[in-house]
């Protein structure tokens, strides 16, 4: 199981990206918000994935927070819903809208995504609804690179400590190292990183 890619962007499309890892390219199909988020080819780029097998096909789906990839789950386990129509929602919805969207039943914003009629809009609210309140949203919408300063990993225990699972950890000190830069301390970092968190 690839649960998450860390390298270089190598190229982009319409729905998917390229990562070179370690000379390796990595096809990951993403939702237009991620792949809007990723940046210039050649840049550093951190996604979480999610890997399906079936028998014609693996295919990799990358997403730019665990909140993302949490409701791409979520999503495909609705019957009917596969990865691709999962990826249209989430291109139309950021995570915390699909929350809202989702917790009030409303069936339209659902719909407002490609491949998405009323029927299984109404299908993805039902079946949704109570599972929810257990999902915890990621760093909405951060596309980051992995932390690498030793302050990084500590602040990545620290957040774990205190009850963060690791993808979400590892999301919001990224993102804090990133706009700190290298040389922030442990004590700004886990601040801000708890800040990003909480969004």
């Amino acid at each position: 199981m690839i649960a998450r890619l860390t390298g270089l962007l190598a190229e982009t499309t319409a729905d998917h990206a390229v990562i070179d890892v370690g000379g390796v390219g990595y096809l990951v199909q993403a939702s237009a918000r991620t792949l809007s988020a990723l940046g210039a080819a050649g840049g550093q780029v951190m996604l979480f994935t999610e890997m399906q097998v079936r028998e014609d096909a693996i295919t990799l789906f990358g997403f730019g927070s665990a909140g993302e990839r949490d409701w791409f789950r979520l999503l495909t386990s609705v019957q009917g819903v596969g990865g691709r129509v999962a990826l249209a929602i989430l291109s139309a919805l950021a995570p915390d809208e699909l929350s809202r969207a989702v917790a009030g039943g409303d069936k339209a914003m659902v719909a407002r995504a490609n491949g998405v009629g009323p029927k299984l809009a109404m299908r993805i609210v039902n079946e949704l609804k109570d599972k929810v309140g257990g999902l915890a949203i990621g760093v909405p919408g951060a596309v980051v690179a992995a932390p690498a300063s030793s302050a990084a990993g500590d602040a990545l225990s620290a957040l774990a400590n205190l009850g963060f699972r690791p993808a979400e950890a590892n999301a919001a000190v990224a993102a804090a190292e990133e706009e700190l830069g290298p040389g922030a301390t442990l004590d700004a970092l886990v601040r801000l990183a708890l800040r990003k968190a909480a969004r």
